[in-house]
């Protein structure tokens, strides 16, 4: 979740809602400069008893941020709180139980893009080895209750910890207990952000099936293998979902300004502080009508803000946000990218993707997503069919489209080799939920506290 760091005055503010659309088409790049930036989140346990820590305890959150400093990492405060770093790899922040994020920087390949998560991974593990504090790679707390987890020191999320409750039944369980990993992809034209949005939201179903991860709650099975998968359908109904609007005829960022203006409010960014907007209107801040802030008009700095406050399956700012997976090992940090690099960054894989899901109808789309939390692999394709019987195939339009782009690293690997985790996932039919549930059953015995050796970073 982005971290605001000061309010600029120079910010323009809106005069006409032509310019809602700005963010989006400054998003446009050639080719040439298409990026890939990957995020990733981890939950912190202490490795004297397994708890979360802190913020503020010794040997906690922020001793763990200030400890990126010998990394060359620099602070960033908030309230008088350091509650994110910045640095060459991108930024490192919080999520609101403390869950560690990385949100890399913007790279031209997937050797890249390993190779800073491994630099990440280590320098925490690093400071974690000090701090006594090691990192669970899973989509969902598999043990802890919400009771059990600390609040970070963030403005935005005292506002969303208020506001959840009204607006569904477990959108405190999407803050405190869910980890992902994410995926920030270009554009070339408003025309090519339609395709690809079109494409990942009616695959990114599948991403959760190959990603599911989460199938424990507070110590047993919860009956769902992306149990993070499922919190997201109970969480805000104004703000996630399949939009059924991208795939309708004229989809385009008009479009997509006019949901975001319907999507409600949480806050206001002003003087270093959030103000509480929750459930309020940016339609009414257009007009000078926002009861916090009355007579002023919102700057292109409170839109930007107000777009990553949405949490569809697929997101649209100055880029494509893939939101679809469970959180997991390095390996599928770097099998995440490489799934929609390869589909959406060759046009000749872009095409055939979007050949494959075409002809599938919105009940169908909906009926696939309701369905992917629990049956995985074994959720129902519109028309007919099982997503397994296509996951390989999707798969293959996806190495067709890395390696076209011959994107080699210095031992001459194209980046075809990342997709690995992901080719064993479907040549055994078995999610990594269900291969952790056949351990819970079999070696483990029940002990889910096995999870953390098996799983840790």
């Amino acid at each position: 979740m982005s971290t605001r760091q000061v309010s600029n005055s120079n910010d323009p503010v809106i005069e006409s809602r032509d310019m809602l659309v700005v963010p989006m088409q400054k998003g446009e790049k050639p080719k040439e400069n298409w990026r890939i930036g990957t995020e990733h989140e981890k939950f912190v346990y202490r490795t004297a008893d397994r708890a979360a820590p802190s913020y503020g305890e010794q040997g906690g959150i922020r001793d763990l941020l200030n400890a990126l400093t010998e990394y060359g990492w620099e602070p960033i405060i908030e309230g008088g709180n350091v509650i994110a770093m910045s640095g060459p790899d991108g930024a490192v922040s919080l999520e609101p139980a403390g869950q560690l994020e990385l949100s890399g920087a913007p790279l031209v390949n997937l050797h890249q893009t390993c190779a800073e998560t491994g630099r990440h991974l280590a320098q925490v593990k690093t400071i974690g080895d000090k701090l006594g504090l090691a990192y669970l790679g899973m989509g969902l707390w598999p043990d802890k209750t919400r009771e059990e987890l600390p609040i970070m020191p963030k403005g935005r999320y005292d506002i969303m910890l208020r506001h959840m409750p009204r607006v569904g039944s477990m959108g405190l369980d999407m803050m405190l207990r869910t980890c992902t990993i994410q995926t920030n992809l270009d554009y070339r034209s408003e025309a090519d952000m339609v395709q690809k949005f079109r494409v990942s939201l009616a695959l990114q179903p599948l991403a959760t099936a190959l990603f599911a991860n989460s199938p424990f709650l507070e110590g047993k099975p919860n009956g769902f293998l992306s149990y993070r998968s499922h919190i997201w359908t109970d969480t805000d109904p104004a703000r996630t979902g399949m939009l059924s609007f991208v795939f309708e005829e004229g989809f385009g960022y008009e479009r997509y300004v006019e949901y975001m203006l319907d999507v409600p409010m949480y806050f206001v960014f002003r003087d270093g502080k959030y103000i509480d907007a929750a459930g309020l209107s940016f339609r009414d801040f257009l007009d000078g009508k926002l009861s916090v802030l009355p007579g002023e008009k919102p700057t292109l700095s409170d839109w930007n803000d107000h777009l990553s406050t949405a949490f569809p399956e697929v997101r649209l700012k100055s880029f494509l946000e893939m939101r679809g997976a469970d959180g997991g090992p390095w390996s599928r940090i770097c099998a995440l990218p490489a799934l929609w690099v390869g589909l959406l960054y060759d046009q000749g894989a872009l095409d055939a993707a979007w050949d494959l899901v075409k002809g599938w109808d919105m009940e169908g789309r909906e009926r696939l997503r309701a369905e992917v939390p629990k049956l995985g692999l074994d959720a129902s394709l519109p028309g007919g069919g099982k997503l397994r019987d296509v996951a390989a195939e999707v798969l293959a339009i996806s190495r067709s489209g890395l390696a076209a782009r011959a994107q080699l690293n210095e031992a001459g690997d194209n980046e075809t080799g990342y997709l690995q985790p992901l080719d064993e996932i479907v040549s055994s039919g078995k999610t990594p939920a269900e291969r952790l549930l056949d351990l819970y059953h079999g070696e483990w015995g029940g002990d889910l506290s096995r999870i953390y050796g098996e799983k840790s970073f």
